[in-house]
């Protein structure tokens, strides 16, 4: 009889990280800040609390784990939208579908629970502003290139870009109590007219 190899314990130490992240997302967007424990996130990955400890002692560790996976799954996403935008009219119709995505996905909604908490908790703020930070200098650079790519439009394209980005957090924000979709859409359309007109497009 073939006895298969054993997993290697670093392939299994990094599967279990990854199931911690990814329960810890569902929960923030799902259950919220409070519930978002480490034993409450060990026990919905089907991990130990012993396990999810020695990856992250403490839910700040965890919390700013996760952040950082979500700033990367998120600038990864919209990178690869860039490489496969259509030309013309239509590019601008992606690229702010693609912005607005970014702030109203499951992502977004769990990295808001974090951003309420640290309204009221000053260290939790200092921790998770250089994020944030970081997040929306990605999300602007990359909404910039993609309605600009050849840079002729200068600071009118910035302006647009930010005011998208704008758009899209209030997008998200408005999300959160209730499906906003359809009006979501509605104004999204006719954003996207106005931002072609100013560009020429």
């Amino acid at each position: 009889m073939t006895v298969a190899p054993r997993e290697p314990r670093q392939e299994r130490s990094r599967q279990t990280r990854e199931r911690l992240l990814a329960a810890t997302v569902d929960m923030l967007a799902v259950k919220g800040w409070s519930a978002t424990t480490v034993t409450a996130v060990a026990e919905a990955a089907g991990v130990s609390r012993g396990a999810a400890q020695h990856h992250f002692p403490a839910r700040e560790d965890l919390i700013t784990a996760v952040l950082e996976s979500m700033f990367e799954v998120m600038t990864a996403e919209a990178a690869q939208t860039l490489e496969h935008l259509p030309d013309g009219p239509e590019r601008i119709d992606a690229v702010v579908d693609r912005a607005v995505s970014i702030y109203t996905g499951r992502q977004f909604k769990a990295a808001l629970q974090v951003w309420a908490a640290a309204a009221s908790d000053e260290t939790l703020r200092e921790l998770i502003l250089p994020l944030e930070a970081k997040l929306a200098r990605a999300a602007h650079k990359l909404t910039v290139a993609g309605l600009d790519p050849t840079g002729e439009h200068g600071s009118t394209a910035h302006r647009l870009a930010q005011i998208t980005l704008d758009l899209a957090r209030g997008f998200g924000l408005a999300d959160t109590l209730s499906d906003d979709s359809q009006r979501r859409a509605q104004v999204t359309a006719a954003w996207v007219q106005q931002v072609k007109a100013a560009l020429d497009v």
